[in-house]
């Protein structure tokens, strides 16, 4: 790659990576962000900073699994001496051989009960019940049949999700360990774009400023605002970057602005300010002149290509892992779906293109090109094509979300 003149090349090992390496490169740059104890109801979307643990066995006490009848030992039929429901405790003494208790679904399982019989399965005489004769433990869940006490349920790093949260309050957890949204704030750069309406000569209309802000939520992090940039005169995104003092936010997006030529601000703003660099383009296509560094104050940069589907490449490619590295995530792991299809491969390069996929084999949607959505936009995954791919081969697939 040529640099220009004014700006200091990055070292040598960060220029072109191969588009794996890029992935893995951005995700283990950043430390986790700080954890923080959120209420449950503030936990849905974040992400675990330690092992959810069960503070007690689950369940806690033996449980009916059934309405009917619990039985001590013995063949029936059994005296039936009292009533458990759910909610309370069992307070009368144990049941003896030929003794029995009504119970719910839920309920305290009486101690010195054998088994559940269900209800549908029982004739009651007066206080006497008739049933067949159970097996032991036949529909009890047991003290700690689910999980011991201190059991690890969830590893740190784990998405939190619905079932995660019922998981956390069914073992009485209030808050949660957590690291928040990494906050990401965009600059749109360029002359050239409109924002509204119809663009006439010399004029595009801006699709990463909406594109964007909904991607950095699927990615997991939250949007601290959108600015768009002039690109003359020069200098005028550095003083965008010193006057917005990065908005809170742990990561700035630049789009557009990421080449060499002549209005590309990026390279000379990470020079001046002495950024240490993470990537410098990736060998991929789209997305070749995409970015990754990091300023002397700890803030993340990323540039993206000014063509929108290069720049949802180079997202994927860059800014998802970071964003995953910030909140404790592992890197997801890639399905490898076998492709089929008219798939050129790209000498030395990782072709990204959009695919669909019916869950044997994934298939090119077309209408690629650097600055065309159209074939993200129906596409069900991007499949990164290897150069040394062949036909029907497996390549992975990043899954599109929204």
């Amino acid at each position: 790659m040529t640099v220009l003149a004014t700006t200091p090349a990055p070292p040598a090992s960060c220029r072109d990576l191969p588009w794996a390496s890029a992935r893995e490169r951005a995700h283990a740059a950043p430390a986790p962000l700080p954890a923080r104890h959120v209420p449950l109801a503030r936990a849905a979307g974040l992400t675990l900073a330690d092992v959810l643990r069960t503070p007690q066995p689950m369940p806690g006490f033996d449980t009916a699994a059934m309405d009917g009848y619990a039985v001590g030992a013995g063949p029936g039929p059994w005296r039936v001496r009292g009533i458990a429901r759910a909610g309370g405790a069992w307070t009368g003494r144990p049941l003896d051989t030929g003794e029995a208790a009504e119970i719910s679904t839920g309920a305290h399982v009486p101690v010195g009960a054998r088994a559940v019989i269900p209800l549908e399965h029982t004739d009651r005489t007066g206080t006497h019940v008739y049933g067949p004769t159970p097996a032991d433990g036949k529909h009890i869940r047991r003290t700690g049949e689910d999980a011991p006490a201190d059991a690890p349920l969830a590893p740190a790093g784990t998405r939190i999700g619905p079932a995660l949260l019922g998981l956390a309050a069914a073992c009485g957890h209030d808050t949660l360990p957590v690291r928040l949204r990494p906050r990401v704030r965009v600059l749109v750069t360029g002359d050239e774009l409109i924002h509204t309406g119809r663009p006439g000569p010399g004029q595009v209309r801006d699709a990463l400023g909406p594109l964007l802000p909904p991607l950095i939520e699927a990615l997991g992090g939250e949007t601290a605002g959108v600015h768009h940039i002039p690109d003359r005169p020069i200098g005028s995104l550095a003083t965008a970057v010193r006057t917005f003092s990065h908005d809170g936010a742990d990561v700035t997006v630049v789009t557009g602005s990421t080449s060499v030529g002549v209005t590309d601000q990026l390279r000379i703003l990470l020079a001046d300010a002495d950024a240490r660099w993470v990537v410098d383009a990736v060998a991929c296509r789209p997305g070749h002149p995409q970015l990754l560094a990091q300023l002397p104050d700890g803030h993340w940069m990323v540039g993206l290509p000014g063509n929108p589907f290069a720049a949802l490449v180079a997202a994927h490619t860059l800014l998802a892992p970071l964003l995953a590295g910030l909140a404790g995530r592992p890197l997801p792991a890639l399905p490898r779906i076998p492709l089929t299809g008219d798939i050129r491969t790209a000498p030395g390069r990782t072709r990204l293109i959009p695919v669909t996929w019916d869950g044997l084999a994934a298939r090119p949607v077309g209408g690629h090109r650097p600055a065309f959505l159209h074939g993200a936009a129906l596409a069900d995954a991007l499949a990164a094509v290897a150069p040394d791919w062949r036909p029907g081969h497996p390549a992975p697939l990043i899954l599109l979300t929204g």
